[in-house]
């Protein structure tokens, strides 16, 4: 066809008075239905039938409603220029999308953040920080779960971390879109709230709680009566730096270990000098407290943990134990149920369920129960332990295996 007679078509296309059936068609390609049957308009207006008229090359009619068999159309819609098939375009992108989140799956087994990623592809947080490209949403996520991989860590830098999982020490610098996501799942890791990373304090305390340090400083962790001359009756917090760099002398044995400080300050208000070795992670164990554990581990020491009865409480209790030689302390079925036969503890309202190894008759006794007994209720008991380990008759269990030998 001449280029004249080209043109000629598409001014009569592109004007207002055909726009009604340029959109009807185009609508219906698009939807990937057939050209065929008819097209009609109501009340048309003159201007409309005669644009219609010129454009088919008929005669003058009459009548307030104009009609277009679509066949007639197809020659001339093909001067148009291609027609998306929005079908196919919808589930080549869903497909596309499918794929971006697929690195995740790969925290298949990890309960607390198979919920995360669930979470993150219905809330479409990964979307936005990916600014709407599939691709970049695919890399974001494999980077994320690369990341993820090694969490929680043992006292690492964050530097280091981001170098050890993606060969860039500064790949999750601040202002970066995958920390903004990688924190998302520290915040699952920690069951914190989303606020909680909200300020620069709350971002280093959660990096801390899966066990990431921004610097050697800020990382601490609680000790009593791990080291002769380090004030002997009083409680000593240990900075990252200093695990490091001057870790204490232990000279092996049992080292209790607690989640919440207000056991540490009992014992020192009643046992003072006299207290066994006792390191308190304060939840989720720090990059400090990680270290120091390690070196105790790593100096023969007999971890013996004990924590909060309730999910939270159970993960952590899952990481210390993991560690060679370590054993529960009073951190078994029997003694929850009695915990909860005596009445304490309240209502357990949230937290996702997970197995508990060292003891497997824990989590159906708490999923029975459905209470929360907080470690700060067992005080009393866990004091005539660590007064009775000092002689010589220490309390804490090692499961079936049978009692752990004092210290």
């Amino acid at each position: 066809m001449a280029y004249q007679e080209q043109e000629r078509l598409r001014r009569l296309l592109g004007g207002p008075e055909t726009a009604w059936l340029l959109e009807r068609v185009r609508s219906r390609i698009a939807q990937g239905r057939a050209l065929d049957g008819t097209l009609t308009l109501a009340q048309a207006t003159e201007q409309q039938r005669r644009a219609l008229e010129r454009l088919l090359g008929r005669a003058p009619g009459g009548g307030r409603s104009v009609s277009v068999r679509l066949p007639e159309l197809d020659t001339v819609l093909s001067l148009t220029g291609p027609v998306p098939d929005l079908q196919a375009q919808a589930e080549s992108e869903q497909l596309a999308w499918q794929r971006a989140h697929q690195p995740l799956s790969a925290l298949a087994g990890r309960p607390e953040l198979e919920l995360w990623a669930a979470e993150a592809e219905r809330s479409g947080v990964v979307k936005r920080l990916a600014r709407g490209d599939a691709a970049a949403a695919r890399e974001l996520t494999a980077n994320a779960a690369a990341v993820l991989a090694l969490l929680p860590a043992d006292g690492v830098a964050l530097p280091v971390l981001a170098a050890r999982a993606l060969g860039d020490a500064h790949a999750l610098d601040g202002d970066r879109a995958l920390t903004t996501l990688v924190l998302g799942a520290v915040r699952a890791l920690g069951e914190l709230p989303t606020t909680s990373t909200a300020s620069a304090v709350g971002r280093r305390q959660a990096w801390a709680s899966v066990g990431v340090a921004l610097d050697e400083l800020s990382s601490r962790v609680l000790t009593l009566g791990l080291e002769p001359g380090l004030c002997d009756d009083e409680p000593a917090v240990l900075t990252l730096r200093r695990v490091r760099r001057r870790p204490p002398s232990f000279a092996g044995g049992t080292v209790f270990v607690c989640e919440n400080p207000a056991v540490v300050a009992a014992a020192a208000d009643e046992l003072g000098a006299t207290c066994p070795p006792l390191v308190c992670v304060e939840g989720r164990p720090s990059a400090a407290a990680r270290a120091l554990l390690g070196h105790l581990v790593a100096r023969d020491a007999r971890l013996a943990y004990h924590g909060d009865f309730d999910w939270g409480g159970v993960r952590i209790a899952s990481g210390v134990l993991e560690l060679p030689g370590a054993t529960h302390w009073r951190y078994d079925a029997e003694s929850y149920l009695a915990a909860v036969q005596r009445g304490l503890g309240n209502p357990l309202a949230n937290g996702v369920p997970s197995d508990t190894i060292w003891d497997p008759p824990l989590r159906g006794a708490i999923e029975r129960c459905g209470v929360r007994v907080e470690e700060e209720h067992l005080i009393p008991q866990l004091l005539t332990d660590l007064s009775d380990a000092r002689v010589g008759g220490v309390r804490h269990r090692q499961g079936p295996a049978g009692p752990t030998p004092a210290p």
